[in-house]
């Protein structure tokens, strides 16, 4: 179901929001998500966040999004499963609930298979056919460009980007995903299939843009500080404490707290932002990185469209003040980020949403 509008997103949720249902048959699920859209948000709608100018127009859509009304949800923490439907009262029929818990007794009874291989249906190549869209040099200029910037006081940081190509055949997608989160897993990885639209995405993501949960509270958790690991239990202590302790990067992610905070203080209750973890570093396989956390108490006569709207694109993504920082970004840039600095999640037809950053 492409959404191609913030404006067309808040007229779907409006609608599917008028649905009765009662808390009680949701309690103790260990997750917000009770149906819904799914989806990403491209870059691109930062035009409908407050940004003055939108230069570069991507293939991809703004927004794709599609409705789910039947639900396997695996918790891989405790290894239940769980299915749920939403059904309306003109279609009562528990029909795919049904069938689909045959099929999870069916495979549950088969003996286990460990390693399980995906391999992709292209051959391998050893050598980089990757395409960078911008040469070496000319990167180095537009650095240079927005050093420049910073020195004149047109913005205190600027996220730059650039794109590489790579034409690609006959390839099995959801294997191609699979081996990413082997070797990169991360908190936020989504793979999405949009076979109408011929498009696939692939995300490994550390970063949550923002979460409205049951309670109505918000949370951003922006990413300022990354760093490798290392080959050692020596060499990975020393790296992160580096990151920890680098003003730089410290730097970086206090400017980003603050435009968070700015943000979600335009959604959220008087006297509620608050900072609750500062420039933390937490590991994943592959890399140390700083997070800070930033909550508050979602404002009552907002949807979750308008707390989207308030802090769309992710502050980690652009630099600080944001709108500035994005005019200045797109004269820089020679190509649309597309669905990358964009947003992949949920919006739940209760309510609540969780976004990550793609990266």
């Amino acid at each position: 179901m492409p959404l191609l509008s913030l404006l067309s997103i808040t007229r779907a949720w409006l609608e599917i929001q008028s649905f009765q249902y009662d808390e009680r048959d949701f309690e103790g699920l260990p997750f917000d998500f009770f149906g819904g859209f799914v989806g990403f948000l491209g870059y691109g709608l930062k035009i409908e966040c407050g940004a003055s100018v939108n230069r570069h127009k991507s293939t991809t859509p703004d927004a794709c999004l599609f409705f789910s009304d039947n639900l396997l949800v695996i918790d891989h923490t405790n290894g239940d499963v769980y299915l749920l439907a939403i059904r309306d009262s003109t279609n009562l029929s528990n029909q795919w609930l049904v069938e689909t818990e045959k099929k999870l007794i069916r495979l549950a009874a088969r003996p286990k298979i460990m390693n399980i291989k995906f391999p992709s249906k292209t051959s391998p190549q050893r050598e980089s056919s990757f395409i960078p869209e911008k040469s070496k040099t000319q990167y180095l200029r537009d650095v240079a460009k927005c050093l420049n910037f910073i020195r004149d006081g047109e913005s205190y940081e600027l996220c730059l980007t650039s794109q590489q190509r790579k034409r690609v055949g006959d390839i099995d997608k959801l294997g191609l995903y699979l081996k990413l989160r082997e070797k990169n897993p991360a908190p936020y990885a989504a793979w999405l299939n949009f076979e109408n639209e011929k498009l696939a995405v692939f995300c490994s993501s550390p970063e949550r843009f923002l979460r409205l949960d049951r309670h109505g509270i918000l949370e951003a958790k922006p990413i300022k500080g990354t760093i490798s690991r290392g080959n050692t239990i020596e060499e990975d202590e020393r790296l992160r404490l580096q990151l920890q302790y680098s003003e730089k990067d410290q730097a970086e992610n206090l400017m980003i707290v603050d435009l968070l905070r700015n943000d979600l203080g335009r959604v959220c209750q008087p006297g509620t932002v608050q900072v609750s973890r500062l420039m933390e570093v937490q590991s994943y396989s592959t890399v140390h990185t700083m997070v800070s956390t930033i909550q508050g108490q979602k404002k009552t006569n907002l949807t979750p469209v308008h707390c989207i709207q308030a802090a769309f694109p992710g502050g980690s993504m652009t630099g600080a003040p944001k709108l500035r920082s994005m005019e200045l970004l797109d004269l820089v840039e020679s190509c649309p980020r597309g669905i990358y600095s964009g947003s992949i999640g949920f919006i739940s037809y209760n309510g609540t949403f969780d976004l990550n950053i793609v990266i």
